[in-house]
């Protein structure tokens, strides 16, 4: 009996022991889900260096894979999310976002007016700006010298010069085909989803298919494809390696986005997350991630560190005839079904 006792006791210890371990273990990891090849690695090394922790790091390669991981139970498995501007709103409706705690983010102040209390997240109450840029259309100056600068490229077979490919994500696709048609990229009208429908059937049987955020950029630099539909640092990036790699946003105009850092509403270490965002809103810290991304900086503070090749190239800083041209994708609402079924007709097909 009395050696059950200890027995038992002994056993009492080592689950105590454990689950009293548990805590200081999470303490000492930061799960990030971060878009690929959007991050320095030295910053996760320096980081983890500093607030000795393990930063593991998982990729997505679209908005709504973000949001379909985390409604599968990934709130819990992440604690650093980087939403676009128009999946913000609709992750808080979902509960899938930590209401965040300012106050324990000290270099907000650090954030360029423009991107403070936003018009998809008012007092910037879940989301913190990361970086910005455009979708557009990468292409081999070689194969297409001169291009004209339209997304009938893509949408218009008596001016395609070549194979190319589309973009694998919902609204950075159906947009373009609705600029093309002299539409908002947020129309919710069905005959203008229906047009736009069209000239993206036409243009897949066409294309070489789809593929993820670097996957044009990674095609056109192979060989493969002519040109594609693309964001424009990972472009800009590839261009120090082959300078034969262009860019340019189209005519009729595109997407301008802002990708931001959030916490996940499920997150096992909340005060790491925090930590993580105040860390890359640090002023070199948030030029070091924008020489290295080649996206705009939101952060005001950082601009003063940032490659003075990357200020003056309108790839990563767009004159205002540009700017004038884009328009952010929006959370529709309701109206977000009406995209999701044109996308599943466009890929059935």
């Amino acid at each position: 009996m009395k050696a059950k006792l200890v027995s038992l006791a002994a056993g009492s210890i080592m689950v105590l022991g454990l689950l009293a371990g548990q805590p200081q273990a999470q303490q000492n990891v930061l799960n990030v889900f971060n878009w690929s090849e959007y991050i320095d690695p030295g910053i996760l090394k320096d980081f983890e260096k500093k607030f000795n922790v393990k930063v593991n790091y998982s990729l997505y390669e679209s908005n709504e894979d973000l949001i379909a991981k985390l409604e599968m139970g990934g709130k819990e498995q992440y604690d650093v999310v980087v939403p676009g501007q128009y999946a913000v709103p609709i992750m808080v409706k979902k509960g899938l976002l930590l209401k965040l705690d300012k106050a324990q983010i000290p270099n907000f102040k650090n954030l360029s007016k423009k991107f403070v209390n936003t018009s998809y997240d008012p007092n910037n109450a879940y989301s913190i700006a990361y970086q910005w840029g455009t979708v557009g259309i990468v292409y081999d100056k070689k194969k297409l010298k001169n291009p004209d600068q339209t997304w009938g490229l893509l949408f218009d077979k008596s001016k395609q010069k070549g194979a190319f490919v589309m973009m694998d994500s919902v609204r950075e696709m159906i947009g373009p085909a609705l600029r093309y048609l002299g539409k908002s990229l947020n129309s919710t009208k069905p005959e203008d989803l229906k047009q736009a429908l069209d000239l993206m059937v036409q243009a897949k049987g066409r294309s070489l298919g789809f593929d993820g955020g670097v996957g044009a950029r990674n095609k056109v630099a192979a060989g493969q494809a002519v040109y594609g539909v693309a964001y424009n640092g990972d472009c800009i990036k590839m261009q120090d390696e082959n300078p034969n790699i262009g860019y340019f946003v189209p005519k009729e105009g595109s997407v301008v986005f802002v990708d931001n850092m959030s916490i996940s509403a499920g997150a096992r270490n909340p005060k790491m997350a925090y930590a993580f965002i105040n860390y890359m809103l640090e002023p070199k810290v948030g030029a070091r991630l924008s020489n290295y991304n080649r996206y705009a900086t939101p952060n005001e503070a950082a601009k003063p560190f940032i490659n003075p090749k990357d200020v003056k190239n309108p790839g990563v800083y767009p004159p205002a005839s540009v700017v004038n041209n884009l328009e952010f994708i929006l959370d529709l609402g309701a109206g977000n079904k009406l995209y999701d079924a044109v996308w599943t007709k466009l890929k059935a097909r």
